[in-house]
């Protein structure tokens, strides 16, 4: 063994100083900014990532998987594994599941009710302690997203653009397919999606524009970049004030559960859980199991020349041998028989918090849930910036930790859990909480294609109760006016509270409404004098016909008398001139016709007979914000004439209101009363077809769905509601409703035996189950309950 060169003193000077260099030149300070993996980000999307990788993301939202029964899981787990199968080996893809913490005082903002110094702002602040409280509940601090990037090798921009728009195009028809909305992210939404990742929690808003990056010659990273990045213990690191730590999922099970990722999805706390997945060429893919399968028979065929030579039964070989053998076979079969390709997986998740206990505790949330379903969490030691990049939704995978996994496999991990509907513009809706996610349910009924609605339930469900408590809500958020349609005096206490104006029409009151008043803005489109003549004639069927109707003779003369008792009004338009119930029956008194006669006779007890409560001028003002026509004293009789009279003064305050911009709301209850003649049906029908275009938003609210399908006339209400209330219905009804609105089984037993305040929630295409617990020890739940017990006490 040689002996060692003994160093000179200038030897050792000159070898110090070289390392002093090294240590300056090649480990000079590294910013934040290059670490983040992305050449450059395009505003219309595109990020080229490498030199010759670009990409593209699209958010998608989430649909009720896991409420519904297996038939319908299985239907969108099929169409995922088809989603999943499009992607071929050219084209990477990531999803991507962030949860963040929202701030709560920006939600509680959301939901409060501005006070305005009136005599309601008791119950404005009552009404927001209660949305306060009920967001408490559930998990909306955390705002849920889900991504899917990706991506292709390119040699140029150019190219590369043409090929993701198509595949982008692919993948959202795909999405449509599933019943799943998504959105393409253009620059600026893919940059601000990178800001919120890494400022997570910290709610700093993200400032950007494209024409800033000339002037200050800054690149779009120094606007998403945190404050600074430390990988220096291999275990976990820090960005900017939050420390963090990334791991990747261990599948040892041989079977997985479709609630996995769900399960992970409902940590409640701050988490990014990312799939980097690859498909595999389907010809290598079998060529390499082939070649396994050949590798494990010939392994076969030792083993057994061994057992022979050592003189044992030649067909007990080594377990392990067996099973795998099985398995390739199996898994060969699988690819050029069934549906299924061949993927690469790598499943990471991050888990960000504020201490590095509280980053233990969520750590060892995730490890259990991983172990629940037999697989492990990993600790990506000595690779946590690997492992953080390649959570960025930017289809990076540089952890090459990779499972090879056939298509349904992969599609286990479905990515869809439970819809939720919390819309935050200042005319949201409280209708419940989730029953699914304990989540505030907040809508805009405008919002929809066609605000229509329904509430249905059977007595005692909370129809009314529903009812008041979105009444008094519409009137603490909006501007709109609202009138019902009262037939069981059940609104009046509420309308009073509220300042409203509650219209007693009955026999012995001197609240009048005249049926022949005549609004002469009436409509742009129609002459205002034929439109009120179909009004009279609907009235006059309802006096007049039995099973026939009117018959064309009758419907003449009606019209004719209609055109002369309004002449003096139309040459000067004064109340005076207004014409009553008297005058039509006088006019035709004048008519030669027998049937003319015949209709008058029919209208004298409406005229100067015992129910003449409709032959008065109007006498009272109908002006204010919100009306209520209590309709209950009038008998039975008089109730549908009265309901269908009150539908005609809820046009003309519609038509004045659109004049104005101004939505109004219109409440029916009982409104199957409506629905059983078919003059009045017509009419409701009429509504419900047409007042969209004026402003208008009714809601019906019933017990009886049979009569909603009467006929298909009347059909077309439940086809024109995109919004439909449902709580408890009796059996038939609900073999009826899953009929009509496709509902499942599973979804059903929502509205099955359900308690006061529970049921479905139908919001478009949205069906979600809700609960709705009003506290009791408030003013407004003493305002609008209807059980006789608590309003007496």
């Amino acid at each position: 063994m040689s002996k060692a060169k003994k160093l000179t003193r200038a030897e050792k000077q000159q070898i110090n100083a070289a390392i002093q260099n090294a240590r300056r030149q090649d480990k000079r300070h590294k910013s934040a900014q290059d670490s983040i993996p992305f050449q450059r980000m395009f505003p219309d999307g595109i990020c080229r990532v490498t030199d010759h990788y670009y990409t593209k993301t699209v958010q998608f939202q989430d649909i009720n998987y896991q409420l519904n029964q297996n038939e319908d899981k299985a239907a969108i787990f099929d169409g995922w594994c088809d989603f999943l199968n499009y992607f071929d080996s050219s084209v990477r893809f990531e999803l991507s599941f962030i949860n963040t913490a929202a701030n709560k005082d920006t939600y509680s903002e959301r939901i409060a009710i501005p006070l305005k110094g009136d005599s309601y702002d008791s119950i404005r602040a009552e009404y927001t302690q209660m949305l306060k409280n009920q967001l408490a509940k559930g998990n909306n601090g955390l705002i849920k997203t889900k991504y899917l990037t990706f991506g292709i090798e390119a040699d140029s921009l150019k190219s590369a653009k043409l090929r993701l728009e198509r595949i982008e195009t692919d993948v959202l028809n795909n999405f449509k397919r599933l019943g799943v909305q998504a959105d393409p992210m253009n620059g600026k939404q893919r940059l601000e999606l990178l800001h919120g990742i890494f400022h997570m929690d910290e709610q700093q808003p993200f400032l950007f524009d494209w024409d800033w990056l000339a002037p200050t010659g800054l690149s779009v990273k120094d606007f998403i970049a945190p404050s600074s990045f430390s990988f220096r213990n291999g275990k976990n690191f820090t960005m900017g004030r939050k420390i963090g730590q990334v791991s990747f999922l261990q599948i040892l099970a041989p079977e997985l559960n479709d609630r996995m990722l769900a399960d992970f999805l409902d940590m409640q706390s701050s988490l990014i859980v990312t799939m980097h997945v690859q498909s595999v060429d389907q010809v290598k893919a079998i060529r390499t199991i082939k070649r396994k399968i050949t590798d494990l028979q010939k392994m076969t065929i030792e083993e057994q020349k061994k057992a022979v030579r050592a003189g044992y039964d030649m067909d007990i070989i080594p377990s392990d041998l067996a099973t795998y053998g099985n398995e390739a076979k199996k898994l060969l079969q699988d690819l050029q028989s069934r549906n299924e390709r061949m993927f690469l997986l790598t499943f990471l998740v991050l888990n960000v918090a504020e201490t590095k206990q509280q980053l233990e505790n969520n750590v060892f949330q995730a490890g259990s849930i991983a172990q629940k379903y037999n697989c492990q969490l990993t600790r990506l030691d000595f690779q946590q910036e690997e492992g953080l990049m390649s959570s960025l939704p930017l289809g990076l995978n540089q952890v090459e930790i990779e499972r090879g996994m056939t298509t349904s496999s992969v599609a286990i991990f479905v990515p869809f859990t439970t819809q939720e509907l919390f819309q935050s513009g200042k005319e949201a809706l409280y209708c419940g909480i989730n029953a699914l996610s304990n989540n505030l349910i907040m809508v805009d009924r405008k919002l929809l294609k066609n605000p229509n609605g329904l509430i249905l339930g059977t007595p005692g469900s909370g129809k009314s109760f529903a009812a008041k408590r979105e009444i008094a809500n519409v009137f603490m958020v909006t501007d709109d006016d609202i009138i019902i349609c009262d037939p069981e005096s059940e609104y009046g206490t509420l309308v009073e509270r509220l300042g409203g104006q509650v219209i007693k029409i009955s026999p012995t009151s001197s609240d009048y409404i005249n049926p022949m008043d005549l609004n002469l803005n009436y409509s742009d489109d129609e002459n205002p004098l034929s439109l009120k003549s179909d009004f009279i004639l609907s009235l006059c069927e309802l006096i007049v016909g039995g099973k026939e109707g009117l018959q064309p003779v009758e419907k003449t003369i009606i019209d004719r008398c209609v055109r002369m008792v309004y002449r003096d009004y139309l040459a000067d338009p004064v109340p005076e001139n207004m014409p009553i119930l008297e005058d039509l029956y006088n006019a035709l008194l004048t008519q030669e016709e027998k049937e003319a006669q015949y209709i008058a006779t029919a209208l004298e007890i409406y005229v100067t007979g015992s129910l003449n409560v409709f032959n008065h001028r109007t006498s009272i003002n109908i002006e204010n914000r919100i009306v209520s026509f209590d309709i209950k004293e009038l008998g039975k009789q008089l109730k549908k004439i009265g309901m269908l009279i009150v539908q005609d003064a809820v046009w003309n305050r519609v038509t004045i209101n659109r004049e104005a911009h101004k939505s109004t709301r219109y409440y029916i209850d009982e409104m199957h009363l409506l629905l059983r003649e078919e003059q009045t049906a017509a009419y409701t029908v009429e509504i419900w077809k047409r007042f969209r275009k004026w402003g208008g938003i009714p809601t019906g609210i019933t017990q009886n769905v049979k009569d909603l399908l009467s006929s298909r006339e009347v059909e077309n209400i439940f086809e024109n509601s995109d919004y439909v209330f449902m709580l408890n219905q009796a059996s038939g009804d609900r073999q009826i409703l899953a009929k009509q609105l496709n509902i499942s089984p599973h979804q059903l037993s929502y509205v099955t035996h359900s308690g006061e305040g529970e049921g479905l929630l139908f919001y478009g295409s949205t069906i979600l189950p809700f609960v709705d617990r009003f506290p009791k020890d408030t003013e407004l739940y003493r305002i609008i309950t209807t059980k006789p017990q608590e309003q007496a006490g």
